[in-house]
């Protein structure tokens, strides 16, 4: 697949990322969250897996794979889902979808302090003005810098654990195809998300038959475009381009956050919320390498 082919994939992967934050906080304001988070990532798994069946790409793990398996599926889908859910339902999407943003700032600060690797000037001028984005967006789903937004420590913590699962995943894509993984750990992530559910949210299956329709469309649009086929071919767009050169448009993801949050959920766009997005589309761009690159590609055009 060309490279103009790749960049269209991503950009359409980014419209569907975005926008699937407000239809996430669509559904988690009419059902219990938990409950249909579990759902909705057993279904996707399920898209996943055939797949994957399709292509001839299913096997069974590994013994030294299941670590990642297990590892993974805890904290890319348990940690993330379960704190994404919780924080939607007391935060704004727009808000939800700028924090959401720091996803490859928060991956290369972990790269750094599992492999022990310097940050450049450069990426520590990203790190600043991504953690000053957050902090502006915060400031705007609190009201100020005396109140702050619970829901907004959980989608920080969302983010968090899906950037930790990222090292892990780093380290099975050496022996194990990352779309085979990501079906494995929806699956089994999926099914711990449920006993939770069972535990914390009683009657979650049962308060389903009252949703309405509309939610359930919300729910499928959900689970098959943005975490079934939007994982599987963002991993796929990774190992095409590389992860540099995706992660830079993950900006766009938090554009379209904030544009479906607008259209959708009626939200209003504060001064706070534009100066955090400035602030973090400059934080990614420095703080993942990508201006790195940029400047190095630059350097070898010129003395070729």
């Amino acid at each position: 697949m060309s490279y103009v082919k790749i960049y269209m994939l991503l950009t359409g992967i980014m419209i569907t990322w975005g926008l699937n934050v407000s239809v996430l906080k669509f559904i988690v304001m009419n059902t219990q969250p938990v409950t249909i988070t579990a759902l909705r990532i057993f279904t996707a798994s399920l898209i996943v897996i055939l797949i994957l069946f399709y292509l001839g790409l299913i096997r069974l793990p590994k013994k030294k794979e299941l670590f990642y398996v297990f590892g993974g599926a805890l904290l890319s889908v348990v940690f993330h889902h379960y704190f994404l859910a919780e924080g939607l339902t007391r935060t704004s999407g727009s808000n939800a979808g700028l924090i959401l943003g720091m996803g490859p700032i928060l991956t290369v600060i972990l790269t750094m302090v599992f492999f022990r690797q310097k940050p450049t000037v450069i990426r520590l001028l990203g790190f600043l003005c991504g953690a000053l984005g957050v902090s502006f967006t915060v400031m705007a789903g609190g009201g100020g810098v005396h109140s702050i937004n619970l829901g907004d420590v959980d989608i920080l913590l969302s983010i968090l654990s899906q950037a930790l699962s990222f090292i892990l995943i780093n380290q099975a894509s050496k022996t194990m195809d990352p779309r085979l993984l990501t079906g494995y750990m929806m699956l089994v992530g999926s099914f711990i998300l449920f006993a939770i559910s069972f535990w914390k949210e009683p009657d979650g299956l049962s308060s389903l038959a009252a949703a309405p329709p509309s939610m359930w469309g919300a729910f499928f649009f959900s689970a098959i475009f943005a975490t079934a086929l939007g994982h599987m071919s963002y991993n796929y767009a990774i190992g095409q381009v590389g992860a540099a050169e995706s992660s830079i448009f993950l900006n766009l993801n938090t554009l379209f956050a904030l544009v479906g949050a607008v259209i959708f959920l009626k939200e209003a766009i504060l001064p706070s919320h534009f100066i955090g997005l400035i602030l973090i589309v400059i934080g990614v761009l420095l703080g993942s390498g990508a201006t790195e690159m940029w400047i190095l590609q630059r350097k070898k055009q010129k003395a070729a």
